[in-house]
């Protein structure tokens, strides 16, 4: 139960009630399509009249299309209602520190169009690029109607400027996407760490089934991010940059973190991480036609490629991907423990290596995790599903779907 801060706080009004009502039919709408405006009432609990006034209202705005009408013994028949999903488009952008990613999404979050750029080191730089590829790719669909931007950063944001403020991966600080993008489109932006923006999607789009309430979304890439559910909201803390779980020592006086810290579990965990260990143990090898470097050894491998080779009976490679679930194990058993989530879900490369790394953090978890009051399960993100970009659409979508943020 919310306590209602009683120093800031709205009281209901009949606009309350109906804003609430519109975005539980939209919700609906979204979620159990195609639905009639019976089904609407029975879901609902809402009057037909009420449902009547608020469909029409969305059917006008051209948020929903009319569609077939069904079939019934006797009396009226009833048509059924869909999402517009023809008319309204979002832009999502995913910002990783080597590439990023523009992409135009329906409101069921399929993706029609994307591009993706190298991610400029210079800050200002990337703005300047950044701004030019949306103009350019909202330009592209003219017969569209934008709703809105979302931006998934590998860092943490301010809850009240909404300015990138901590990116240990980029080497950014202080750096304001919202006020250049917005400047240049006319659309409303949102800025997320890419972690929430993750978890977000999982809630939003279901992915793991109705009824999760408490889940951690667990980005493992340059670093690693973490996006808590609790509860059915998103855990932000006091300025928005709660979740930092990636720069949590594991290993105390270890190694020094681009963060400033040591021994954080990123430095042991991450996709750098797993390329660090594999150049380390390589060293004075590397070069051979095995390790996918050049023949001067002078190119370090991607972690794609220590995948590959893990699967080719690479004897070094495979032991660098067992001591990296060693590790996320670790790091999960802190989380399980901790938080007791119904479920964590881990994106990235790395579980495209599930069958090998899974048991592995299985096994890590168990042993460090002294509760066997709460069990929680472990699963792998589909890499195909691109969840961080899905996750900038959510952000979008909790603005019209979402309920009202109220005392």
């Amino acid at each position: 139960m919310r306590k209602i801060d009683l120093t800031s706080f709205n009281v209901a009004t009949s606009v309350t009630a109906r804003n609430i009502n519109r975005r539980i039919v939209l919700d609906l709408i979204r979620t159990r399509q195609p639905l009639s405006r019976a089904d609407l009432a029975r879901l609902s609990g809402l009057q037909r009249s009420t449902i009547s006034v608020i469909t029409d209202q969305l059917v006008e705005e051209k948020w929903v299309t009319e569609g077939a009408f069904g079939h019934l013994p006797r009396g009226r028949k009833p048509r059924f209602l869909h999402l517009n999903v023809d008319r309204t488009g979002i832009v999502g952008i995913n910002i990783r520190p080597t590439e990023t990613t523009v992409a135009l999404a329906d409101l069921n979050a399929r993706f029609t169009s994307q591009v993706s750029f190298p991610t400029a080191a210079d800050p200002n730089d990337f703005i300047v690029n950044l701004t030019e590829h949306v103009v350019a790719f909202i330009n592209s669909h003219p017969h569209i109607f934008f709703e809105g931007i979302g931006v998934s950063v590998p860092g943490r944001v301010d809850l009240k400027s909404k300015r990138l403020v901590f990116a240990a991966n980029l080497g950014w600080t202080d750096v304001d996407f919202k006020t250049p993008l917005e400047n240049a489109t006319n659309l409303p932006v949102e800025i997320e760490n890419a972690a929430n923006a993750c978890a977000l999607a999982e809630i939003w789009f279901e992915r793991r089934g109705e009824g999760i309430r408490n889940l951690v979304a667990v980005t493992i890439s340059e670093g690693i991010g973490t996006g808590i559910i609790a509860n059915g909201q998103l855990m932000r803390g006091a300025n928005g940059v709660a979740g930092e779980f990636g720069h949590v020592s594991i290993v105390e006086n270890g190694e020094l973190c681009k963060c400033g810290n040591r021994g954080c579990w990123e430095v042991y965990a991450s996709n750098s991480a797993a390329i660090k260990q594999y150049v380390r143990a390589t060293s004075g090898t590397r070069g051979n036609k095995q390790n996918g470097s050049s023949a001067d050894g002078s190119q370090s491998p991607t972690f794609e490629d220590i995948l590959h080779l893990a699967e080719q009976g690479d004897t070094k490679a495979g032991e660098v991907l067992d001591k990296m679930a060693f590790h996320l194990g670790v790091g999960l058993a802190m989380l399980t423990t901790g938080i007791a989530p119904q479920t964590i879900v881990l994106i990235g490369e790395v579980t495209l290596a599930w069958r090998r790394v899974f048991p592995i953090i299985a096994r890590v978890v168990a042993e460090r995790s002294p509760s066997t009051l709460t069990v929680t399960r472990i699963v792998p993100a589909e890499a195909a599903e691109q969840p961080r970009l899905r996750g900038s659409v959510a952000l979008i979508l909790q603005k019209h779907f979402g309920a009202p943020a109220f005392a």
